[in-house]
Formats: structure tokens, sequence, C-alpha cells
């Protein structure tokens, strides 16, 4: 059957041509879209009487037939039909005729593709959001467990000050809450109808716009027809939104991956979510942590691919922009399952309390309070302080011990002004519940901050 777009050409396009040029393969996934925007756009055609009531009985009830043979898998979709909208349109003409040729009036692909994987991408984030606050949930569970376990805090991948392991936690919990927060911003943002924008100035037809946006679930209608057919910020955003919180994954699960190594113990991952090695039978490895690492270049790899795409298109629309669909779809389908796997795996992993709690007692964690009593305490100057108590770190690693460990007397000989109270100071759990600012480890702030998650998910 000929092209749509036929009638100016005198011969056909060749087959490495409809290979090349077809989209239908991959966009076809968004048939249930495509068929809703038909259906508000025939309606909308019916009310303004550019149609009558029996052609939109007639578009109905074949958009449903097409609508049912698609989800029957009866549908046959054909490279030489290009793309979903002309797929679906000649079906719909093949069931019912002329009135199928008067669907399109007033309407563009251009503003019709615009429709569909807006619309996809919009139903996409509020799917994630989900997703992400089941995983948050999770988190939160074994975070309310292990407010008083703890953990060596790092910097620079050194050990740094105690914490307590529900704190590290919320850590990612206040990354996924930012993830979250993107997320809804950008649905709110790009909540607007391409709808009756046509090919890019609009058209003559007296359509009304805000039916079909109101019909489709949109805010309202887009401002300017030239940047609407072309935008693809909304898919743009969500590919961001996806790598930045693959990102925040990745980081977790590079944790996870050391916790579960034998030189830190921390944590074991469940059986059901590791796998071993086809040569060594000792073997239990964090394959899912890794996986999660890994898969975070791939969408950093699609919004690279979609923002030189679109780097420098001129208005309107071109044909580059059907690059836009493939990478978004191959993203949403990662971050899908890369959440819930990331949650299963929390949900089933087992925390070993004791070796995080004996991993503080080694590299001094509690200088920091001593230097905070000389300044409290003493009235010494907080550098003068740091140097003192280099010293008294410097005197630990002498006598192989760590820093919470050491004795009164080898601190007064660094510093006479020190008294014995300074020993309590030096208690790791008393280090970690000392910091009690707005945001800190000590457990009754780590109950504060889960208290605040917990809200939010339950909002």
């Amino acid at each position: 059957m000929d092209k749509m777009w036929s009638g100016r050409f005198s011969a056909s396009a060749s087959n490495l041509l409809d290979e090349f040029n077809a989209s239908i393969m991959y966009d076809r996934k968004l048939y249930k879209e495509d068929i809703e925007g038909s259906l508000a756009h025939a309606a909308m055609l019916t009310k303004q009487e550019i149609l009558t009531t029996e052609e939109l009985r007639q578009i109905t009830d074949g958009l449903n037939q097409v609508l049912s043979e698609i989800e029957s898998g009866e549908f046959e979709w054909k490279i030489g039909d290009e793309d979903l909208h002309m797929g679906i349109e000649k079906r719909l003409t093949a069931i019912i005729g002329e009135a199928g040729k008067k669907l399109h009036t007033a309407r563009s692909r251009n503003d019709q593709v615009a429709v569909d994987f807006r619309r996809w991408v919009l139903k996409r984030n509020l799917d994630i959001v989900g997703a992400l606050k089941l995983l948050m949930k999770e988190i939160l569970v074994v975070a309310e467990k292990h407010t008083e376990t703890l953990i060596p805090g790092m910097t620079h991948l050194q050990h740094a000050q105690p914490t307590n392991f529900g704190f590290h936690l919320g850590a990612y919990l206040a990354m996924f809450k930012r993830d979250i927060a993107r997320f809804e911003d950008s649905y709110k943002r790009n909540n607007v109808s391409p709808l009756g924008c046509a090919a890019l100035a609009g058209t003559p037809h007296n359509v009304d716009r805000d039916m079909t946006a109101q019909l489709l679930g949109f805010d309202s209608v887009s401002v300017n027809c030239l940047d609407t057919v072309s935008d693809r910020d909304f898919a743009l955003e969500i590919l961001f939104n996806i790598a930045t919180m693959m990102m925040h994954i990745s980081r977790l699960s590079e944790e996870l991956v050391m916790w579960s190594s034998y030189e830190f113990g921390f944590i074991e991952l469940s059986d059901e979510y590791s796998t071993g090695s086809s040569i060594m039978p000792q073997k239990k490895n964090p394959d899912v942590p890794e996986l999660l690492r890994g898969k975070t270049g791939r969408v950093y790899g699609s919004l690279m691919g979609l923002l030189t795409v679109m780097k420098g298109l001129p208005l309107a629309y071109n044909k580059d922009t059907q690059e836009d669909k493939e990478g978004v779809f191959d993203s949403v389908q990662t971050a899908q399952i890369s959440l819930e796997i990331l949650k299963e795996a929390i949900k089933t992993m087992e925390v070993k309390a004791h070796n995080m709690e004996s991993a503080c007692a080694v590299g001094h964690l509690a200088a920091t309070d001593l230097a905070d009593y000389l300044v409290e305490k003493c009235d010494i100057p907080f550098r003068e302080a740091h140097f003192i108590t280099g010293k008294a770190v410097a005197k630990s690693e002498e006598l192989k011990i760590d820093l919470s460990d050491i004795e009164f007397k080898y601190l007064n000989d660094i510093d006479s002004r020190i008294s014995e109270d300074v020993l309590e100071f030096l208690v790791l759990k008393n280090s970690m519940n000392a910091r009690t600012s707005a945001g800190g480890t000590a457990t009754v702030r780590t109950k504060e901050q889960l208290e605040q998650f917990k809200t939010f998910l339950e909002g």
C-alpha cells in the first residue's frame, strides 16, 4: 500500500529506506497513548462540527477494535508503515473506511507523537516515584533498627568520626527524597498538551485545544507551537532524573559491595540476591550491586545521546528527533528493575552490627572529640588543640592502640591541662551521641531525621 504521504512522489520508497526510516518496531510501545490521543482528538473534532456524530461512533468503535487487536497480539506491525501512528491509522481505515481518513484533520504526526511520548514519559515519572518510595520504606525499616549501631564515618575512605548505621542510611534516604522531588517537579512542569499544534504553526481549523488537554489529563496547553513540536525537554528531564537517581543507587551499591567483603564484613547479602563462581566453589558474589553500578553508565549514555541529538536542531521538527525514544524506553526499564531489585536486596540482607562496631575501634575516631574537649574544657584555641590531639594520636600509634583506649596518664604527659574527665569524651558511643546539632549523627537526631522521612512517605 502507498505511504500516506506518497502523493507528491513518482517512485516508491526503497526497502532499505523503509528499514532505515521506520520507528514502528519500538515506538509501538506508545500504542495506548496514541489511541487515547486519537479518541480525544475525534471527540473534539465532533464537538467543533468537523466530524459528524456517526463518524465519531465509527472512529471510536474502530479504534477500540485496533486496541483489542494490539493487546491480543493479532495486530500486524509492518515496517512499511514507518511508525505506530500510520500503522494504527491504516488499520482503522481498513476497518471503517472513509471516516478513518478524516481522523488526521487538524493534526500532524509532529504534535501526535509529541502527545503520545510526553504522556508516556509523564506516567513513568510517577511510576518511578512510587518505586522510589517503596525502596525508601525498606531502607527506613533497616535504619530504624540501627540508630545506636556504631559504624565508622569516613572521609577519603579513611576512618573519620563515629556515626550510627541508621544515620548512614539516612543519607541515602535524603538522596532518594531529592530524586522524588525532581521527578514530581518534571511531571508538573511538562504536563502541558501539544495537541492542536499540528506540524509547527497551529491549524486554521476551529479546534479546541483546551478540550483535548482536559480529556488527556493535561493541566494546560502549550504556549508556542513552533517550540512544542520539537520540544524534548520532558524526555531529557526524565533521563537526567534517572541518571541522578542511578548515581545515588551506584554510590549505595559501591558501599554494599565493600561492606559485603571479608575486609569489611558489615553486611551479608542473601543467597537469593547473590551469585557464585563457575570455578571457585566458595565464592558468593555481590552481583546485584555490581550490576547496579554498571547500569548507571548505561543510563548516562542515554542522556548524553539525546542531548547530542538535540543540540544542533533548527526549529521546528526534524527527523533526528526520532532518536529520542529508545534511550528513554531503555533507561526507564533499567530504573524500574534497579529500584525493585535494590529494594529486595536491602530487605533480605543481614546487618552485622558487631563488625561495624568493632571497626570503630580502629583509626582513632575520637580524635576530634579530644580536640573539642581541649577547646571546651581547657579554653585552648582550636589550632593548638588540633596539634595536641595529633601528639595524642602519635602516642596511641606508638602504643599500638586506638585513641579511644589510651590511658589518662599518657594524655596528661602530653599536656598537663588535660583532666581525667577526658576519658568520657573518648568513649566512641559518647562521641557519636555528642553530635547533637541539627542533622547530626546523635541517636536522638538520627531518630528525628528518620521520623521526617517516615512522615514524607506517609504524606
